[in-house]
């Protein structure tokens, strides 16, 4: 499965490893990611998701029917 968040799509960034005498290697900066299960109310049910942490607090905030139609996700 691929390192991707659910519900924003973050994914992870391509750049170089630059060693003290500046040989460049390719590295990956991959986005910091949980799976979480979530209990959706309107629904009565739950869903487990691949979440980014930054995904998850705003969840916390906005609360997780406002953030789905915000970001234009159905699930």
């Amino acid at each position: 499965m691929a390192r991707r968040c659910s519900l924003t799509g973050k994914k992870g960034l391509v750049g170089n490893k630059v060693s003290h005498s500046q040989r460049k290697t390719k590295r990956v900066q991959q986005p910091n990611l949980i799976t979480k299960r979530l209990y959706i109310p309107e629904e009565n049910r739950s869903v487990t998701l691949k979440l980014s942490v930054r995904a998850l607090r705003t969840l916390n905030k906005k609360g997780i029917k406002k953030f789905m139609k915000d970001e234009g996700i159905s699930i």
